[in-house]
């Protein structure tokens, strides 16, 4: 019973240790800018800002980040799966 409540622990420890990671890779970033398109990507695998022509695409950038975001999940899942 106890090893439980141990699990528990150790699962919430990795968790915190997962946001600060992911904290911390928010913080890098890189700029690239090439034929008339800017993107801001940070370390986190996020697009946050995107300029295409001169003009922000907030919903493309939107878009992106969100198929990144069900695609880590997809893995994660495979992740646990395998073990």
């Amino acid at each position: 019973m106890f090893d439980k409540f141990k699990q528990i622990g150790e699962l919430g420890k990795l968790r915190s240790q997962a946001k600060e990671l992911e904290r911390q890779l928010a913080l890098v970033k890189e700029t690239l800018e090439k034929n008339g398109v800017k993107v801001v990507v940070t370390g986190a695998q996020r697009i946050e800002y995107l300029e295409i022509d001169g003009v922000e695409r907030k919903d493309i950038a939107d878009v992106i980040n969100s198929a990144f975001k069900e695609v880590q999940k997809k893995s994660a899942k495979k992740m646990m799966e395998m073990g």
